[in-house]
């Protein structure tokens, strides 16, 4: 069950790593106020401030999200049954955790992006 949760995880952050950004991969990309604005300039200074946002470690905010959640999930299954529940438990609270974490780091880099473009002087409008 564990190198199941294990595979899974993995595959999902080597998709997520081998993606020219991860913005392309959600769909999620800044909206900004074009008016005035060198579109190549923008795409330019977009690239750099996604640069910035590579630095968010999303592996490392899933595995702590699976690690507080598998201990989360064994803690209830220990207290509403046996050792196999707890195991349940563990196993489910791990992936909720690890999906909760890389949730947060998609955030976390969304607003690292709209930050540097707001400095660099763009209306971002989401």
């Amino acid at each position: 069950m564990k190198n199941l949760y294990r595979i899974s995880i993995t595959m999902l952050f080597l998709t997520l790593y081998n993606c020219a950004s991860i913005e392309e991969l959600t769909g999620n990309r800044p909206i900004i106020d074009t008016q005035g604005i060198n579109i190549s300039q923008y795409n330019s200074d977009l690239l750099q401030c996604q640069a910035y946002a590579d630095e968010v470690q999303l592996t490392q905010k899933a595995t702590s999200g699976a690690i507080s959640g598998a201990a989360v999930g064994a803690v209830f299954g220990a207290v509403l049954g046996n050792s196999n529940t707890a195991k349940r438990g563990a196993g489910v609270g791990a992936v909720g955790g690890g999906a909760k974490g890389v949730s947060e780091g998609f955030r976390e880099r969304d607003l690292v992006i709209k930050r540097c473009l707001s400095g660099r002087g763009y209306r971002v409008l989401n």
